[in-house]
């Protein structure tokens, strides 16, 4: 007599999901891959094809334009520390990796979290899979990634991006679904369109709140593609793994370091961002 678990074998399932993918939507994830990687080597290139001390010199005025000088300063001694290191490559690889995977994130993220926002329907049924997403174990992505992308960047950035999406889903959800219905009415009763509604008025009200899930996702982003070194994406989480392996811990010590130092770079930018426009609709 067959055992519950044998009649009900969900990894087993899961597996035969995984097989019947790759064999009958090969193509499918060759076209994903192919488009994945040329964004990523466009990225990649922006970054690594200037002299190091230029971008410092970006990074540093954009960190002082957003947050102002502390930030500022601190970016310019971060980076300057990262590139005397040595690891000013897989730093900037890394980064590249995470605007890639944001981009995509972002690209699938905000129209969801509009369709949740005017469906209770799709709120339902993508909030338990949103829940899913979060929970589920960072390093089980990884497995169907290299599956489906085989190994290197493409499946870094595409494990990052489904790990990295809910919170820009919930929070533009929650962002326009927060309105106030006094602006809703206002649009209403001026004869806007549900388009114009969403796009000179919803939108622009929830901007500080889907910003915050913006840098929700920048975070994971960061924190999935330190883990994709393990199917070698490359960058700081490359040389992590190595200080791993080889008990190198300067290497693993440096190298955490540097993700610190472009963490909190991507982190008070982005804060400083959502506050920005929190004050720009102020003021209007």
């Amino acid at each position: 007599m067959e055992t519950i678990k044998e009649i009900l074998d969900i990894g087993a399932a899961f597996e035969a999901l995984i097989n019947w993918l790759r064999e009958n939507a090969d193509w499918l994830f060759d076209f994903i891959a192919m488009v994945v990687d040329g964004f990523l080597d466009g990225v990649n290139w922006i970054f690594q094809f200037p002299p190091a001390v230029l971008v410092i010199v970006l990074f540093t005025l954009l960190a002082w334009k957003a947050s102002g000088r502390g930030i500022a300063i601190f970016t310019a001694i971060g980076f300057s520390l990262i590139l005397y290191m040595g690891y000013w490559s897989e730093t900037m690889d890394t980064l590249s990796l995470v605007i890639a995977a944001v981009f995509f994130a972002l690209l699938l993220g905000i129209p969801l979290g509009i369709w949740a926002s005017k469906s209770d329907t799709a709120w339902k049924v993508l909030r338990p899979i949103l829940d899913f997403m979060q929970t589920l174990p960072a390093f089980v992505y990884l497995i169907p990634a290299v599956l489906l992308f085989r190994l290197g960047p493409v499946p870094g950035v595409i494990a990052t991006l489904i790990f990295s999406l809910p919170p820009v889903v919930r929070l533009t959800n929650l962002g326009i679904r927060q309105v106030p219905v006094e602006i809703i009415e206002a649009c209403r009763a001026f004869g806007a369109t549900s388009n114009q509604r969403l796009l000179k008025a919803e939108l622009p009200v929830a901007l500080p709140t889907i910003m915050a899930g913006v840098n929700q996702t920048i975070m994971l982003a960061l924190s999935m593609v330190v883990i994709s070194g393990m199917i070698g994406a490359g960058g700081l989480g490359n040389i992590v793994l190595k200080g791993i392996t080889q008990l190198r811990i300067d290497m693993g010590f440096e190298g955490g370091i540097s993700i610190v130092i472009l963490a909190i770079f991507l982190d008070r930018v982005t804060q400083a961002l959502s506050h920005i426009g929190k004050k720009s609709r102020d003021k209007k």
